[in-house]
């Protein structure tokens, strides 16, 4: 067996790594107002590898600031981690939190985009947002950031701009 199957099989993460994170007592606390402090991150022990993560949110909420009325979307979440990578309970109460929070969809995937980005810094990062017609109007938002120093990431980010249209990044 090659050194570093047995490294990776053999690997656990430790208890007082775990203990850090402030998830699996046993009552969840849901925000009803937006708050990025909920987002947890959890190191990276495989940095050395290239992998896309997605998350799917299929029950997105949010009000639009000006009717109040409720807008729900399915978000979609993809990233290539560098150091750390999100912790997914906390996303789900991070996201979660928008369910009062009254802005319009753009701005909503741009705000997500930025607390992810921001807390994790990855190689690259894209949320899309399809937003569930109202109206009679679909808005599908699309928001990305990047490392702008590596060439890879930069020409990656480029190309997925200028490909993107609605449902090419999603299911």
């Amino acid at each position: 067996m090659p050194k570093d199957q047995k490294e990776r099989k053999g690997h656990k993460r430790d208890k007082q790594e775990l203990e850090k994170l402030g998830l699996g007592s046993s009552k969840t606390s849901y925000a009803f107002s937006y708050d990025p402090s909920l987002l947890e991150k959890v190191e990276n022990h495989y940095p050395q590898h290239k992998a896309w993560t997605t998350f799917i949110c299929p029950e997105f909420t949010s009000l639009c600031p000006k009717t109040n009325q409720p807008d729900f979307a399915t978000l979609y979440l993809n990233y290539i981690a560098r150091e750390s990578f999100v912790e997914s309970k906390s996303l789900k109460l991070y996201l979660f939190s928008f369910r009062n929070h009254g802005d319009f969809h753009e701005d909503c995937v741009q705000l997500i985009a930025e607390d992810i980005f921001t807390l994790i810094r990855p190689y690259y990062l894209e949320v899309l947002g399809e937003f569930t017609p109202r109206g009679g109007i679909a808005i599908y938002p699309y928001a990305q950031r990047f490392l702008q120093k590596d060439p890879f990431f930069v020409d990656l980010a480029n190309q997925r701009l200028l490909n993107y249209s609605p449902g090419r990044y999603s299911l």
